[in-house]
């Protein structure tokens, strides 16, 4: 059996094939996520990456060359983000005792690193988040996004020192 290229899957999705959009998407989630984490609240980004993949279905059509799927899901991905914050109104009522539970624990560390890591350049930021938060391999995530494995160490490398700084010298 051989493996599929994205290609090849796009071409079968764009023909009306629904397993092989489905194989995109197992493939590209987590890529999409994890551009959206890095911009948007968890929440919404769990809620625009399943929009961003019923708008890919939609104009998958329209995407001329097969092979740069990655490229084109990635691009998707972040124009959402960019849409949902716009038309977000960041009004917040706070309920006071979670304020304190908020600032407390695990919780807040983990609000403060995802908060250092979107302080980042995008780049870092991308490679970061699949890194960290979809635990994908250096080769994965040049795989996924089209990088080359030596563009991929250099951000993980470069990114994981600025996160370090950011962090006052705690991120692992």
């Amino acid at each position: 059996m051989s493996v599929r290229t994205d290609a090849d899957l796009v071409r079968a999705a764009q023909a009306g094939d629904v397993a092989s959009f489905e194989g995109l998407y197992v493939k590209y989630a987590p890529v999409v996520h994890s551009i959206l984490l890095g911009r948007l609240p968890p929440a919404d980004a769990d809620d625009v990456t399943q929009n961003v993949f019923i708008a890919a279905l939609t104009k998958l059509d329209s995407l001329r060359e097969p092979a740069a799927f990655a490229g084109w899901i990635a691009r998707m991905a972040r124009n959402a983000a960019e849409d949902q914050r716009r038309k977000s109104v960041e009004t917040f009522e706070i309920d006071e005792r979670y304020a304190t539970q908020a600032t407390q624990g695990a919780d807040a560390e983990a609000a403060h690193a995802l908060s250092a890591i979107r302080a980042l350049p995008e780049a870092y930021r991308e490679t970061l988040m699949l890194r960290l938060v979809e635990g994908m391999s250096g080769p994965e995530i040049a795989a996924r996004t089209g990088l080359t494995p030596g563009s991929v160490r250099v951000n993980l490398h470069r990114g994981m020192q600025m996160l370090r700084d950011a962090l006052g010298g705690s991120a692992a």
